[in-house]
């Protein structure tokens, strides 16, 4: 499965995958009043939040959750770990778990955010664990795969100009 999320015409279509499924959001913001719950930090934020909402702008970000968050780990999780393993080298069968890890805890941090839209708050301290983790390793994916394709940019021009 790897060696076909690496391939450049693969990589191409998941990059244009994932700014269509980043663009969708800014109509689900503006139903849902603004922010979202998947930018909030911690629990406590996030449940300030979603008292603040009305009851449509609720139904909003549940169709938005279910739909464009569902689709955007999948789209930048199948990016960020094919760049990792077209680009890692040798280090690649360890690095494409970062990019796979944030995408799942992405997935798990949007369950958690049904269940609070659908009117069970219970859960919603997991976030505080959840979503700066999340965060982190997509972040971590991201800079490892400009490092890489850096490095491996450089090799290119170096055996080009001897």
């Amino acid at each position: 499965m790897l060696n076909f999320l690496s391939r450049p015409w693969i990589l191409v279509g998941l990059l244009i995958a994932n700014l269509a499924v980043g663009a969708s959001f800014r109509p689900v913001m503006e139903a849902a009043g603004g922010a979202l719950l998947d930018m909030q930090m911690n629990g406590a934020d996030a449940l300030d939040l979603l008292r603040s909402m009305t009851a449509d702008q609720k139904a909003a970000h549940l169709r938005g959750t279910l739909l464009n968050d569902t689709a955007y780990p999948v789209t930048y999780g199948a990016l960020l770990a094919g760049l990792l393993w077209r680009f890692g080298g040798s280090l690649r069968t360890y690095l494409v778990g970062l990019p796979i890890a944030g995408a799942a805890l992405d997935l798990t941090e949007n369950t958690i955010q049904v269940v609070a839209l659908m009117g069970n708050e219970a859960f919603l301290g997991l976030k505080d664990v959840v979503t700066p983790l999340k965060f982190g390793l997509i972040m971590m994916s991201f800079l490892l795969v400009v490092v890489f394709m850096a490095l491996g940019a450089i090799r290119k021009i170096r055996t080009q100009s001897n």
